[in-house]
């Protein structure tokens, strides 16, 4: 290993940090133009261009904007807890491939900073050290409100995490391998939304609950629990967190993409390597406003049911789809029947339909006063 490797792994990473920032500061003028249209609001439409210029003002005046450090917190650690939430957020980026490679200077550049062969085990592993922050940012405020948005967003992101472990279960027996490439050149025939389309609707619910998005931001409720585990920060340590729930927003779908929607995969993209990180940030915008538009028209569900919702509804879907799918391959595999292996689709789909019928009982029982 020589150094030129280092300088090529040091400017991929600066790179993609980079976009990362940028797209964070984009994002939030995204959801709030987005959010105006479909609200039939205006939204920014005054720093700049269609309000273009409206995240550096957001940015100066988070900078400039004076902190509070409340004399009763554990000062260490509510210092730590944001870092500990934005981190993860850079870091999962590392392992998704934003393209193949491309020639320069007569050296070859891969489009991603580093190729695992445990990808997907790496993404698990990073993407819980998250919930450290959020329930440390709770504890070091030594306030009650703040605890309880902890606990919380805790409880609330080990629940969903276990399905999201299934998700990625799913992924890994179609593409038969846990590297992120390899996943990716499976999909070169067909898209794996197509032969598990449950399996990644279960993965694009289960990671609204990851980064507390509507309709599962009950742990910063403010109705109940004035902002919740942030209660106490401001300035930057605030706009960390909100910095790291927008920058999970753009890895997760980029992970959603790769998983099932082919990643850096499109028309040309073999002849044109380039085109790969184009086709793969097409395909994070749309499921970004997939995102904004659950915001926009879903209504914040209650705090029990968004935990039976995880534990009674998602966690034995998932592993029905798991299930399904493994058995599907299996079978199509050892018995040479294509036909199983297109029955997978189709028996997810009605086991979801099952699921629904189970969502749909309940409620009525519920409606109707018999809990």
């Amino acid at each position: 290993m020589d150094w030129t490797m280092w300088v090529e792994w040091i400017v991929k990473g600066f790179v993609l940090c980079l976009i990362l920032l940028t797209g964070f500061a984009y994002l939030t003028w995204y959801e709030r133009r987005a959010l105006a249209r479909i609200q039939v609001r205006v939204g920014p439409n005054r720093a700049g261009y269609q309000g273009l210029l409206q995240p550096i003002a957001d940015a100066v005046k988070l900078i400039f904007k004076e902190e509070l450090t409340p004399g009763h917190v554990y000062k260490v650690v509510f210092i730590l807890a944001p870092v500990l939430t934005v981190v993860p957020s850079l870091v999962l980026a590392a392992v998704v491939p934003l393209g193949t490679s491309f020639n320069l200077f007569g050296r070859e550049i891969t489009l991603y900073v580093a190729d695992v062969n445990v990808g997907i085990l790496y993404l698990t592993s990073i993407a819980s050290i998250a919930v450290y922050g959020i329930v440390l940012a709770g504890w070091s405020s030594n306030n009650k409100y703040a605890m309880l948005g902890g606990i919380r967003s805790s409880a609330q992101m080990i629940s969903y995490e276990l399905t999201l472990g299934l998700s990625f279960v799913t992924a890994i027996i179609l593409g038969n391998s846990m590297n992120m490439i390899d996943i990716v050149n499976e999909q070169r025939g067909l898209w794996f939304v197509v032969i598990q389309p449950v399996g990644a609707l279960i993965f694009w619910i289960a990671t609204l609950a990851e980064v507390n998005r509507a309709p599962f931001d009950m742990p910063e409720a403010e109705q109940e629990l004035t902002a919740g585990y942030h209660a106490e920060y401001s300035g930057m340590k605030f706009a960390l967190f909100f910095m790291a729930e927008y920058q999970k927003m753009i890895v997760i779908s980029m992970i959603l993409a790769t998983l099932f929607f082919g990643g850096y995969l499109g028309p040309f993209v073999d002849q044109v390597p380039l085109l790969g990180p184009v086709y793969l940030f097409a395909k994070v915008i749309i499921l970004l406003f997939g995102m904004i538009w659950v915001r926009a028209t879903w209504p914040r569900i209650r705090y029990d049911r968004l935990m039976s919702f995880g534990w009674k509804i998602l966690l034995p879907l998932s592993l029905a789809i798991a299930f399904i799918t493994a058995t599907g391959i299996l079978l199509a595999d050892v018995l040479n029947n294509q036909l199983f292996f297109w029955s997978i689709p189709v028996v997810s789909i009605i086991a979801l339909l099952v699921a629904v019928a189970f969502i749909y009982r309940d409620l009525r029982r519920k409606s109707h006063g018999r809990i």
